[in-house]
């Protein structure tokens, strides 16, 4: 059971000391997240991270906001093969960089991705009843992050434009506690998409700190409060819209005074100076420094 915390005003010296609860992975753009008990981070973030995407005709990307049915993909990661299950439909594709050379969009962001396999675009075009093809993020491809809040050398695949989302417990039970008071329903985490999930931290920890030391000299570099839309108000397995919640009390209590919108999570790039590591669940952090912007 969570408990609500006062969210501190400021950090300690010594920073804050909290725990993993939660690893998400989200091999498919959109599609639903697969839970994970270790994971590999690397430069671009939790391995097959967003490696693959659905695309319009025109090689733009397609996600919940547009089409919510995307939740009910359900992506496995396999030995050698991602499989992806739907409404009867199972299809899987390989995990490396084979496929047709293909010009993709994801914000203003133009990379040269690979679709793998013709048949897998003519099954998910049937079960979505609208053309898109599935393509895959290579490994020779270079996606920079936005230079304004990510050192030189921050680069992602095709997540929106960082490569990690790290939320916590706490700063969920104050946003549960806020919709219960208004008369909602408290809405899980999985409606945010994150990719770590922190625990034993006052609400809003993560907003207030520059940086999660991860041990070996491994960190992680709060970039930039993640501006929340419609997916958060989407149920992740049927892939329908709920109503109003969280936008609603976001909008509240967590709005960004810069104009962003309204903010729950931060965006965060990775640091490794030895290399890939291994993430697991329970793994001791440490919260440290001050974030360079304010999080609303």
């Amino acid at each position: 059971m969570h408990q609500s915390v006062a969210a501190p005003s400021e950090v300690p010296a010594e920073g804050l000391g909290g725990r993993i609860a939660e690893l998400w992975v989200y091999p498919l753009k959109g599609a639903r997240g697969t839970p994970l008990e270790t994971a590999t981070l690397g430069r671009l973030g939790l391995d097959q991270d967003r490696r693959w995407m659905l695309v319009r005709p025109d090689g733009r990307f397609l996600t919940q906001r547009e089409e919510p049915r995307l939740a009910r993909l359900v992506p496995r990661l396999l030995a050698d093969h991602l499989a992806i299950e739907a409404g009867g439909v199972h299809l899987t594709v390989p995990l490396d960089d084979r496929g047709e050379p293909l010009a993709v969009t994801v914000w203003r962001d133009r990379v040269l991705a690979v679709a793998p396999d013709p048949a897998a675009d003519r099954a998910l075009s049937a079960l979505l009843g609208r053309e898109v093809r599935l393509v895959r993020f290579p490994d020779r491809a270079l996606r920079p992050c936005d230079p304004a809040y990510a050192p030189p050398g921050s680069a992602t695949a095709f997540a929106d434009g960082f490569p990690l989302l790290v939320t916590s417990e706490g700063s969920l039970a104050e946003l549960d506690a806020a919709i219960a008071a208004a008369g909602g329903r408290p809405v899980p985490m999985r409606r945010f998409r994150p990719n770590l999930v922190l625990a034993d931290l006052p609400a809003r920890a993560e907003d207030r700190c520059g940086r999660i030391e991860l041990g070996g000299g491994a960190a992680l570099l709060l970039a930039k409060p993640c501006a929340r839309c419609v997916v958060t108000t989407t149920d992740q397995e049927s892939g329908e819209r709920c109503g109003p919640e969280p936008i609603r009390t976001l909008g509240r209590i967590r709005s960004s005074a810069g104009g962003e919108g309204v903010l729950f999570g931060q965006n965060a790039v990775p640091v490794l100076p030895a290399g890939p590591v291994r993430l697991a669940r329970g793994r001791p952090v440490r919260l440290v420094g001050t974030a360079p912007a304010a999080a609303g």
